[in-house]
């Protein structure tokens, strides 16, 4: 099921996107609203999909992904009369930009292609700093910290702030990279060199840069069913002292 969340200033135009929408069983439309409310409703509802108009009064289509911003953003398919826009559409990685008046097929084979992109795990991170976007893959990431309504994203030594809950981003990471040891901690399991075991059943997970994270006892069964003995038995860098976080 996909959720969508329509953002149209005309009524008429939510309505007749909504009816469309309906006739596809696997779309599930959450919201309709005008790009004031985009932004908040986002946060809110938390679609998968946006369809969104662009010429919109106070705040138009780009308005609304600017106010998102790239960590938050859904899927995006433009929905609009005017085709001079196109271009800055698809350098915001746009799944698709529709001319009014569509036909019902039209836009049901562009949510077709969103449905394919919000089912696969996401393989690049969106970060904002200052007046620039850095792109991080995923498969660099070591682990993820939740800081409040932030995640941190440790990269080697580097660490990038995207405004987003932990519990939000873990359902778009790849299950087979990436396990929660702790409310507040997620690893990569390539990253993993050793399990500690310590007391009261936690254990420590050191990762091959040295650095160590607690696992907590509910979570270990799980994180030693996705990591081999050999793996952690392997005797690499035994001799450096793990600094836990």
């Amino acid at each position: 099921m996909i959720r969508v969340l329509i953002v149209d200033d005309e009524p008429l135009a939510r309505d007749s996107a909504r009816f469309v929408l309906e006739s596809d069983p696997d779309v599930t439309v959450v919201g309709a609203c005008t790009g004031v409310d985009a932004a908040a409703l986002v946060r809110e509802l938390r679609p998968d999909l946006l369809l969104l108009d662009v010429k919109m009064p106070e705040v138009d289509g780009f308005g609304v992904v600017e106010a998102i911003g790239p960590a938050a953003l859904p899927a995006v398919i433009f929905v609009t009369a005017y085709d001079k826009h196109a271009v800055r559409a698809f350098e915001i990685d746009a799944i698709d930009y529709v001319l009014k008046p569509f036909e019902d097929r039209r836009l049901l084979a562009a949510v077709d292609r969103a449905k394919h992109r919000t089912r696969t795990h996401v393989q690049r991170f969106f970060v904002r700093e200052r007046e620039k976007t850095i792109v991080v893959d995923a498969a660099t990431v070591d682990c993820l910290e939740a800081a409040d309504d932030y995640v941190e994203l440790h990269v080697g030594k580097t660490v990038h702030m995207m405004r987003e809950r932990l519990s939000e981003l873990e359902a778009r990471l790849d299950p087979e990279i990436f396990v929660r040891i702790h409310r507040s901690t997620i690893i990569n399991l390539t990253r993993v060199r050793e399990l500690q075991p310590l007391i009261r059943g936690d254990a420590l997970v050191v990762l091959a840069d040295g650095t160590a994270f607690r696992c907590s006892r509910s979570r270990r069964a799980e994180l030693e069913r996705r990591l081999t003995l050999s793996r952690l038995d392997s005797p690499r860098d035994r001799d450096s002292s793990p600094q836990t976080r």
